[in-house]
C-alpha cells in the first residue's frame, strides 16, 4: 500500500464533512452546520497535522528539499486555515451569504491543493518513503477517523 493512500482517502472523507456542512447552512439549520462544520475543521487540522508533523518532514529528510512542494502545501494549509475561521464566523452570526462566499472560496482552494498533493506530491513521497513503514503507520494513526461517527 503506498503510503500516501490514507491521505488522500482522508481527502474524500473531509469532502463529504465539509458538503454536510454546506447542505446543512444552505438549510439555515445552524445547529446541524455547527456540528458538521465542527467536525469538518477537526479532521482539516488532523490532516494538516498528520501532513505537516509527519509527512512534509519525512519527505524533506529523504529528498533534502525544505522549500518547494511542502512549503507551497504549508502555505495552502495556513490559508484554508483562514477560511476555516470565516466559516465558524458565519456559522455564529447565521449568515448563508458569509458563509456560501467562504465555503466556494474553500472549496476551489481545496480542489487544487488536493490535485496537487494528490498527483504530484503524493507520489513524490511514495516514491521516496514507501520503505519507511513507520511513516505510513504514524500517517494512518494520525488520520484514523471512526467511520460509525459519520
Amino acid at each position: 500500500m503506498p503510503t500516501t493512500l490514507v491521505l488522500a482517502q482522508h481527502h474524500h472523507y473531509c469532502d463529504d464533512l465539509f458538503a454536510d456542512a454546506e447542505g446543512a447552512a444552505a438549510a439555515e439549520d445552524w445547529e446541524r452546520c455547527a456540528e458538521r462544520l465542527q467536525r469538518f475543521v477537526d479532521e482539516m487540522n488532523r490532516h494538516f497535522g498528520a501532513e505537516e508533523t509527519i509527512l512534509f518532514p519525512a519527505f524533506e529528510q529523504a529528498t533534502g528539499m525544505t522549500g518547494g512542494p511542502t512549503q507551497v502545501m504549508r502555505m495552502e494549509h495556513e490559508q484554508m486555515r483562514a477560511l476555516l475561521g470565516s466559516l465558524a464566523a458565519a456559522v455564529g452570526r447565521q449568515d448563508v451569504d458569509g458563509f456560501s462566499g467562504a465555503a466556494q472560496t474553500l472549496l476551489i482552494l481545496l480542489q487544487q491543493h488536493n490535485l496537487k498533493e494528490e498527483n504530484i506530491l503524493y507520489p513524490m513521497c511514495d516514491q521516496h518513503l514507501d520503505s519507511r513503514a513507520a511513516v505510513g503507520d504514524g500517517l494512518k494513526a494520525a488520520v484514523e477517523t471512526l467511520a460509525e461517527a459519520r
